[in-house]
């Protein structure tokens, strides 16, 4: 069974490159009738908030990205120590006491010399009584991996083949001076804990993936499937960050956009497959292949989204929106008023609008009363249906002379108020004879 993650650290609120991370591995996994389990990697114990955790569970669960598998790496500590203990006895990981500030001189000096700035595994000549030195100064070691000096590589499901040499990748740190674990270790033994089968991240993780490998076999373990997506920017071609608030899930939902218009754009940018409104994340898998994603780096485009913001609403029908708009508290809502105005919304809450405008007050625009005079004369008594609009028209046209813009903008204008929206033969019958009436007068109603 294929097994994927997606795996948030709360540190901040999930911007549209996290949740294109996750969306394209729920995908991958309902497209294979597999597992997504949601694993929240919380071990940075300054940054983590429950507030974050929770808001990142919100926003999935919106967006319908739900899990079959929740897990936090806070509560998996002993199995990293576990991990660690394995790795020591087998000579794989040796501590080192250098500073960060010691660590940066090392690499200015390497760099300098026009050297790749790769440790130098000063740690690994370190007597007895040099460690006992350090530590009796105060200083805490870290514990960096020792990687094989060998050849690594795996076929990557978006970029290929992919090589690289041990021997040119520093010795990551797996072990912080505090005790705490940084991300390489607990990703990997997570990954095998939970047997996921296929890891799909973005491009900045292909280095981090070949020093996981070593570690994955170091652990007894098989290295699952591999693939390195590009990373989503923004508009300006620069990268998101949850840290800097970049165009979260939350400021987009609370701008309106439908969580479908979110799933349909993420799941395309950046593929060979067009950006369409789809119906579902069902509609979605359907179709979905991981190795349709492209090299190139894909720009967040809102004015796209906007537009399918907008498709997506126009293709929803009275039965996939009720909910929603007796949520909204007006009355009356049914699927003729529904199926007039939905052509014309952007976002879901433009309703209120020409709910206001069929059934609530407003403000004719009349600029030639003389004609909006004579106009209503013309009006049909009731009962009203779509050919009234029609009908209406080919009186006034045949009364005034008047024909096209000249004709039908004006009653527009006296009737809603505006020069544009939807068919005022759907409208008509919904503002009814009597608010029509009075509006065509000039008055409000």
């Amino acid at each position: 069974m294929t097994i994927v993650r997606f795996a948030p650290s709360p540190t901040g609120l999930i911007h549209v490159g996290n949740v294109r991370m996750a969306l394209v591995n729920w995908l991958h996994a309902d497209a294979l009738s597999g597992r997504f389990i949601l694993r929240l990697d919380d071990t940075d114990v300054e940054r983590s908030t429950d507030d974050f955790a929770t808001a990142i569970q919100r926003d999935l669960d919106w967006l319908g990205l739900t899990w079959d598998q929740l897990e936090k790496q806070s509560a998996r500590l002993h199995r990293y120590g576990q991990a660690f203990e394995k790795l020591r006895q087998m000579d794989r990981i040796y501590p080192c006491y250098e500073t960060a500030q010691e660590l940066m001189f090392k690499r200015k000096r390497q760099l300098s010399a026009h050297k790749p700035p790769i440790y130098d595994r000063a740690g690994l000549s370190l007597t007895d009584r040099q460690r006992q030195d350090f530590e009796t100064e105060g200083r805490q070691p870290h514990w960096r991996f020792k990687l094989d000096h060998a050849a690594i590589g795996w076929t990557d499901l978006v970029r290929g083949e992919v090589h690289f040499d041990g021997a040119h990748l520093s010795d990551p740190v797996l072990v912080r001076g505090d005790g705490s674990y940084l991300y390489m270790m607990p990703s990997a033994v997570d990954d095998i804990d939970m047997a996921v089968t296929d890891v799909i991240r973005g491009e900045d993780h292909v280095a981090n993936t070949a020093v996981q490998i070593q570690l994955f076999e170091a652990l007894g373990a098989t290295p699952p499937c591999f693939a390195h997506v590009p990373l989503l920017t923004d508009p300006g071609g620069k990268g998101l960050s949850k840290r800097l608030g970049s165009l979260t899930v939350q400021s987009l939902r609370e701008d309106g956009l439908e969580a479908m218009a979110i799933n349909s754009y993420l799941a395309h940018i950046g593929t060979s497959d067009a950006i369409e409104p789809r119906r579902s994340l069902t509609d979605l898998a359907g179709d979905f292949d991981i190795s349709h994603t492209g090299r190139g780096t894909p720009k967040f485009d809102p004015d796209q989204l906007a537009s399918l913001n907008a498709a997506v609403l126009h293709g929803l029908d009275f039965e996939q929106a009720s909910d929603r708009l007796n949520q909204l508290g007006l009355d009356p809502i049914d699927a003729n008023f529904w199926n007039a105005v939905r052509p014309n919304l952007n976002k879901f809450e433009d309703v209120k609008l020409w709910h206001r405008v069929c059934f609530g007050n407003i403000d004719p625009a009349i600029d030639d009363e003389e004609f909006i005079i004579a106009a209503a004369a013309q009006l049909p008594p009731e009962p009203w249906d779509t050919s009234t609009w029609k009908n209406w028209t080919d009186a006034v046209k045949q009364a005034s002379g008047r024909k096209g813009r000249d004709l039908f903008l004006p009653l527009r204008q006296a009737l809603t108020g505006f020069d544009h929206g939807p068919e005022l033969k759907l409208l008509l019958p919904l503002i009814g004879h009597e608010r029509a009436m009075t509006r065509l007068k000039g008055g409000f109603h």
